[in-house]
């Protein structure tokens, strides 16, 4: 059994005092030895933590001991090695940017639809399937039939409402995210923007992993994660995909054998983009990591 326990959390919660919050859950977290990315905003927290299941248990029972955040959701899975090298709790205006600071999935959101239901809500005529995450997430693995936004940062995503879906407002619409954040807010804004028949996978793909066995998923490829382990496949399984260190785009079992693919210096993505300073740097922490 793998030794190291992640866990995914967020929740919405007025939190105005979020900035006071920083420094006595950086002590819970270290005293836990618990890692990971933490960012706290006056509308919640939002992260992804990793270590014992002691530790885990001890962070988010000192969470959820603050009556404002007692309904914090949280998803599990599991690492053979440390998915995060240190602690980062980090202060935003948001908890996941999308830079309408008025949307507030607390007022108004979208249908919650459960993993065990996703499948029959796609099943049924004229619904439009909607990848909310960013282009080198959807590129790792993404539902059936889903339509991607094309975004590259979640502050895209209500240019793209409103240029591509304003004409559609009577339509049902589905949207998907990693672990269900970006969807309360995505959910959120379509409401207030006129659309009326919005649903969202409850848990996001991580939950739907979790619970949906293999043959009966809708799901292809892999889940793209925000830690070492890259990404997961069913069951929250470790994946095959990879990080270019160079560059930083997730790379296929093909891509990791193409010929412009060198680990730690390049990749197809960046092999003709690179400075000559850059390329020299690169090998220089080769050159070191080998010595």
């Amino acid at each position: 059994m793998p030794s190291h326990l992640v866990a995914a959390l967020y929740h919405f919660a007025d939190l105005p005092d979020y900035l006071a919050l920083r420094e006595p859950l950086r002590a819970v977290c270290a005293q836990a030895g618990v890692k990971g990315t933490l960012l706290l905003a006056s509308e919640g927290i939002n992260g992804t933590i990793a270590g014992s299941r002691e530790g885990i248990d001890a962070v988010l029972g000192y969470l959820r001991a603050d009556a404002r955040l007692a309904g914090l959701e949280h998803k599990e899975s599991f690492a053979d090695t440390p998915p995060f090298a240190r602690l980062k709790i980090k202060l935003k205006r948001e908890i996941v940017t999308m830079g309408k600071p008025g949307v507030d999935p607390r007022k108004l959101v979208g249908t919650y639809v459960e993993p065990a239901q996703w499948n029959a809500l796609l099943d049924q005529p004229d619904v439009l399937l909607i990848d909310t995450r960013n282009d080198y997430e959807v590129k790792v693995g993404t539902f059936r039939n889903a339509v991607s936004p094309q975004t590259q940062s979640f502050r895209e995503f209500p240019a793209f409402v409103d240029q591509q879906l304003s004409a559609q407002k009577q339509r049902p619409i589905a949207m998907f995210c990693t672990g269900g954040i970006r969807c309360e807010k995505a959910t959120a804004y379509l409401r207030e923007q006129g659309f009326e028949n919005v649903y969202h996978l409850r848990g996001g793909i991580l939950k739907y992993l979790e619970q949906i066995p293999p043959e009966q998923s809708r799901w292809q490829g892999e889940c793209y994660v925000f830690d070492e382990r890259v990404a997961l496949g069913h069951g929250l399984t470790p994946g095959r995909t990879r990080l270019c260190e160079a560059c930083g785009q997730p790379l296929s079992l093909a891509e990791q054998s193409a010929p412009d693919y060198a680990p730690g210096l390049h990749c197809p993505h960046c092999v003709n983009t690179q400075s000559e300073a850059r390329r020299a740097a690169l090998r220089m922490r080769r050159s070191q990591r080998e010595s």
